[in-house]
């Protein structure tokens, strides 16, 4: 078997840069652009870094065959009624391309930047499943109204809906049960970072027990860092099977960057042609 290949192009880059790199990605024949939506992000908190949406509205402008998605959104720093809006927009932009990778959110900081008190991870969780249930159902009916511990939508209106339908697809990153089960759920697509075939055999008892029969697809993302798969040929070949003996059906490497990080330039020639 071999993975489907996406690609993740972090929003440090300038607007046309990003468009670029991904219009780059869309020649090599890659299957989804992926972009992180944070307001900063770690080390790189103190240089440029741009809007998630906006750059994926102007890479869907530019392009015709890519899909294009985050990786993750999170409810750190996101309400979901105008977040549908922007989504369904996306969808509409790509021409149905849009794809939807969400996340509970970590403590850094796009849990602070907006003032509100710290969560303990359970109630994050908690707030997680909520954010997540009421995005979905915007995204799928035109007219919402909900009032929940978290949020509130009153009237909200989510017209005409995504190109996609009932909606666009839902990629949840989880690595617990409660996340796995929402994924079980409500989502399309599963992503996970680490601990790829412990977490694949989870999510499989998950699915056993709350979705019999359900299919997820499955995407395992390696790490900015991570250059280990890289190293030469047999090892990505090695790492590939892994993941595809793990129920894997595609694999998430950042595209090569000026600063080293991601896939190293000179093995990308050899990644894109595992793949073909």
């Amino acid at each position: 078997m071999t993975l489907d290949l996406s690609v993740i192009v972090l929003p440090d880059v300038a607007p046309a840069e990003f468009v670029a790199q991904v219009r780059d990605a869309e020649d090599a024949g890659v299957r989804t652009a992926w972009t992180y939506d944070h307001l900063s992000w770690r080390d790189m908190r103190d240089g440029p870094w741009f809007g998630a949406v906006p750059l994926l509205a102007a890479a869907g402008a530019r392009t015709s065959t890519i899909r294009l998605g985050t990786q993750v959104a999170s409810p750190n720093f996101r309400h979901p009624v105008p977040f549908a809006k922007e989504v369904m927009t996306l969808d509409h932009v790509c021409g149905g391309r849009f794809e939807l990778g969400v996340g509970a959110g970590t403590s850094a900081a796009d849990a602070s930047v907006l003032g509100e008190p710290a969560l303990t991870a359970r109630r994050r969780s908690e707030r997680f499943v909520e954010w997540t249930t009421l995005l979905a159902r915007l995204l799928e009916q035109p007219v919402t109204d909900h009032r929940g511990e978290h949020y509130a939508a009153v009237d909200a209106r989510t017209i005409p809906g995504c190109v996609q339908r009932p909606r666009v697809p839902l990629t949840v990153a989880a690595a617990g049960p409660r996340a796995m089960r929402l994924a079980a759920r409500l989502g399309q697509g599963w992503v996970t970072y680490a601990d790829y075939a412990e977490l694949s055999r989870a999510l499989d008892a998950v699915l056993a027990e709350h979705a019999p029969g359900k299919v997820l697809r499955r995407t395992a993302q390696v790490g900015l860092d991570d250059h280990e798969p890289f190293r030469d040929a047999d090892a990505y070949a090695e790492f590939t099977a892994g993941l595809a003996a793990a129920g894997y059906d595609e694999v998430s490497v950042h595209w090569p960057r000026g600063d080293g990080r991601g896939v190293p330039a000179a093995a990308l020639d050899r990644v894109l042609a595992a793949h073909r």
